[in-house]
């Protein structure tokens, strides 16, 4: 049934819970139950939004919260809330969603739940670049983004010919991604131990994802700089779900799929590089949102929107417990937490495969 058949901007409901929509040259399939819950999704990232500016060492009731991002507040509330607190939260969540929407977009492009550039080598390239930024060039804001988004380019530029090249498709830029984040991760260690020990250390705890220290005259110009990838991709989302089903169909379609795979690995790229040249390559929140935001929606593929709101679900809710886990005496780099959930989730998709493959 052709969504060119219904009347512009009309919706039309299929089975229950689908609907076909149409508005003018563009129309798409929208599930409703991915519709409620992208809405909940970003209900509950609202909460934990606020009770994150709330909670602390000073506690600032949520309805002052509030008021005080409305600039109505008290001058001390105003103060704790939005010159303290404001940025570290923002950047947790936006730069968490950026993370899911990168996540998806590999997912999807390789087709495997493994598809993550933190498992394909594209964040150890990012972070490779900025090492030597940080270690060599002086470790200025701009000079570290630089380095991180060359690394990034450079690193899937090599995973991506050496797939091309062997044809072995999603799968192989998974396999050529392990192997390269490998060589990379040993390059990286040969730099910290070479590197002066102040120079080092820093890098070292920056190396593992952290919020700690993030300030507006970074965060600000990430959030600018990670709007033309993000546009992109979603422009761009609606070829990428048809590439999902081969190339021939694809083409088939009018759509060409070497030049689309091709510019949404570097939105990917671009938003990994970003985001890792501010807070450092935070793992397993690209590989665990879209799978996680897949199974609660119900869709038979990964989804921008869903995985970005459940990457910024993620991120916001595990600098909480960074922040608060040891009482405030404490503060974890946020990508310890991510890595301790990313890893029990991953064991649990392990089990649960193999489960399957028991039960065929």
């Amino acid at each position: 049934m052709s969504a060119d058949r219904y009347p512009r901007g009309a919706g039309v409901r299929f089975a229950g819970t689908i609907r076909g929509v149409r508005y003018g040259r563009f129309s798409t399939i929208v599930s409703m139950r991915a519709v409620a819950l992208t809405l909940a999704l970003t209900i509950a990232t609202l909460i934990v939004f606020v009770v994150s500016l709330s909670i602390g060492r000073f506690v600032v009731p949520p309805e002052d919260v509030i008021e005080a991002l409305l600039a109505r507040g008290d001058g001390m509330a105003r103060v704790v809330v939005v010159e303290w607190r404001l940025g570290r939260v923002s950047a947790a969540v936006v730069f968490g969603a950026a993370l899911g929407a990168a996540g998806a977009i590999f997912q999807s492009l390789t087709r495997n739940p493994l598809g993550s550039p933190d498992v394909i080598g594209f964040s150890t390239g990012a972070y490779t670049g900025a090492l030597l930024a940080i270690v060599f060039l002086g470790g200025s804001f701009a000079v570290t983004a630089f380095g991180a988004v060359v690394g990034g380019a450079l690193t899937a530029t090599v995973v991506y010919l050496v797939a091309f090249r062997t044809r072995s498709g999603g799968f192989g830029i998974i396999i050529v991604g392990i192997a390269i984040a490998a060589v990379l991760s040993s390059v990286n260690t040969w730099i910290l131990l070479t590197a002066r020990l102040e120079v080092a250390v820093s890098a070292a705890v920056w190396g593992m994802g952290s919020l700690n220290g993030v300030q507006w005259d970074r965060i600000l110009p990430a959030f600018v700089l990670l709007v033309a990838p993000l546009s992109a991709a979603g422009l761009m989302w609606r070829r990428m779900q048809l590439l999902e089903m081969g190339d021939d169909t694809a083409h088939s379609l009018g759509i060409r799929a070497e030049r689309t795979r091709l510019m949404l690995i570097v939105c990917g790229v671009g938003i990994t590089a970003i985001v890792t040249a501010v807070i450092g390559p935070v793992a397993f929140v690209a590989l665990s949102a879209p799978q996680i935001a897949r199974r609660l929606t119900g869709t038979p593929s990964v989804s921008l929107l869903p995985s970005a709101v459940t990457g910024a679900l993620l991120l916001a809710s595990a600098d909480i417990i960074a922040q608060h886990a040891f009482g405030g005496d404490l503060v974890l780099p946020v990508g310890v937490v991510t890595v301790s959930l990313g890893g029990c989730y991953l064991v649990w998709l392990i089990f649960r495969d193999a489960r399957k493959r028991a039960r065929r």
